[in-house]
């Protein structure tokens, strides 16, 4: 007579512990959101209302977001994530439909709750160069969308992002907006330093290559008086650049600005000729340096402004 075995106790188990096993995946997934980024920019702001997610940004400072591939790496991360944050107002237009379409992950489709569109419904200053017929260049017709070097703005952005988040893992909603309001705390007291730092900024021109710090511009009370590009998108030329200097020779700006990820010639050209400095700024944070957090990017963008009015010669 055969003595009846005890059963395992991973096998009578079994079908509870996987269970739970599965309960506490799912758990898991909630509790990290998997987020995929446009731009450097709301990667940032996600880490800030979000530490624990999941986070990739497609593209970095050094590169120009309006023109970027999609590459199977960008279709993997949009097709795993539950919550997509993208500039808009035309910004991503040449690249991030076909990675939607490409990912298939309905979550991250255009008017999904996981697809947030930073400038939606902001007040975005308008493109002074944008042509509806043009066949060239970057088109906005819905304005500039380059907000992220406005930090009032960016408050506004990380306010949306912890709304997004709450909505999508409710049982997280309350840390999402803890955090945020601490951060807000802490990013406004910043705000007004370095508005107060900036102060002898008030008034200053400066030429840039594309629009890309009109809201740095607008918010420190600088204005751009020139743009080195013919048409946004277009690099500069010599006859435009010749044309610039005939007009500024005049009424010399403090500074000629770039961005990192731009030809540093025409703008160095202009600006020895005009002789003021050459400033290259990122327009995010990067992935080194000062600029590497939101806070140290205004530090850095504000400190090299200031460096710039100093070096500038004499009139």
């Amino acid at each position: 007579m055969r003595t009846p075995t005890k059963p395992s106790p991973w096998r009578v188990g079994g079908a509870a512990t996987l269970a739970l096993g599965l309960l506490l995946g799912a758990a898991q997934a909630v509790a990290k959101p998997g987020i995929f980024t446009c731009e450097p920019e709301w990667a940032a702001l996600a880490r800030v209302i979000a530490p624990e997610a999941q986070i990739y940004s497609a593209t970095h400072a050094r590169q120009d977001p309006h023109e970027i591939e999609a590459r199977p790496a960008l279709i993997s991360a949009l097709r795993r994530a539950d919550l997509a944050i993208c500039t808009g107002a035309g910004l991503e237009a040449g690249w991030l439909p076909m990675l939607q379409t490409r990912a298939g992950n309905a979550r991250v489709m255009p008017g999904a709750p996981g697809m947030l569109l930073a400038t939606a419904g902001l007040p975005l200053l308008p493109d002074a160069h944008h042509h509806a017929a043009r066949d060239k260049g970057h088109i906005h017709a819905e304005g500039n969308p380059h907000i992220q070097l406005d930090p009032r703005l960016l408050a506004q952005v990380a306010a949306r992002i912890a709304d997004r988040l709450a909505a999508i893992d409710p049982a997280g909603a309350s840390g999402y907006r803890t955090r945020l309001e601490r951060w807000l705390v802490e990013w406004n007291g910043r705000m007004e330093a370095w508005q107060k730092a900036a102060k002898p900024l008030f008034g200053e021109a400066m030429i840039a290559e594309h629009s890309s710090f009109a809201y740095l511009f607008r918010w420190l009370e600088l204005y751009q008086s020139a743009d080195l590009e013919p048409i946004p998108g277009v690099p500069p030329t010599v006859s435009h650049l010749q044309g610039l200097l005939q007009r500024a020779r005049e009424d010399p700006p403090m500074a000629v600005a770039q961005t990192l990820y731009q030809d540093p010639q025409p703008g160095r050209w202009l600006a020895e000729k005009l002789s003021v400095p050459l400033v290259t700024l990122p327009t995010t944070v990067t992935t080194e340096g000062e600029p590497r957090t939101l806070e140290g990017l205004f530090d850095h963008l504000i400190r090299a402004l200031l460096v710039a009015r100093e070096q500038r010669r004499p009139r």
